[in-house]
């Protein structure tokens, strides 16, 4: 009984130990690779993850010499959801060898200026005297187009348009980081996430990761 026991311990310590050289072996390339990936990301300067367009319509109204003008605009604007990938640091990349999991906290997303499909623009005008007396026509022109601007922004902003590029913002980081690990054989788990979501990560994984400037390369 205590021979079959001690060959059992011996066993198990044989895997263990097996176990612990590889954990040696494959940390280092663990390192190197996603400290490559981070360099690649960083070198593209900015990571286009999400597209949207809306359209604006505004109004704007001038009123001299006892008349007034109006013109309407309606116009159709391509917005872009960047991520600054200069952002991105080591401090932001922990490897959690108990679970595999490599976590990636993302900075913050920015919404691009818009892009003005110059095609769909529309306008409306009404008072054709006073436009046809005086300037007007260019005041009303200029406060329609950074009326438009302003309304483009402020609908990518919107909370499911916000969510809708979160979302595609970690498909496209978590893809970044897959690639190269999983064609250097490294089987892990990547859990992208914006500062505000820590809690899906687990604040006690994340603090208890091992940051990838301490990863072995």
């Amino acid at each position: 009984m205590n021979k079959t026991l001690g060959l059992l311990i011996a066993l198990l310590l044989i895997i263990g130990g097996g176990i612990w050289w590889a954990v040696k072996q494959s940390a280092p390339q663990m390192g190197s690779v996603v400290a490559s990936t981070l360099d690649a990301l960083q070198e593209q300067n900015r990571l286009l993850t999400f597209t949207n367009t809306s359209t604006a319509t505004v109004t704007t109204t001038q009123s001299r010499y006892g008349l007034s003008a109006k013109k309407t605009l309606i116009v159709k604007g391509v917005m872009r959801y960047e991520v600054d990938m200069t952002k991105l640091t080591n401090d932001d990349v922990r490897w959690d060898a108990a679970s595999k999991t490599l976590s990636v906290r993302i900075p913050p997303i920015e919404v691009a200026p818009p892009q003005i499909d110059l095609n769909s623009i529309q306008e409306y005008g009404e008072s054709g005297i006073l436009r046809s007396l005086t300037n007007v026509d260019d005041a009303l022109d200029t406060s329609n187009r950074s009326k438009a601007q302003a309304q483009l922004v402020t609908q990518a902003q919107s909370p499911v348009l916000m969510d809708l590029a979160r979302a595609a913002s970690k498909k496209a980081v978590a893809k970044n980081f897959e690639a190269p690990l999983k064609a250097a054989g490294i089987d892990a788990v990547i859990v992208p996430f914006f500062d505000g979501e820590r809690d899906k990560v687990g604040r006690e994984r994340w603090d208890l990761s091992t940051p990838l400037s301490e990863i072995g390369r």
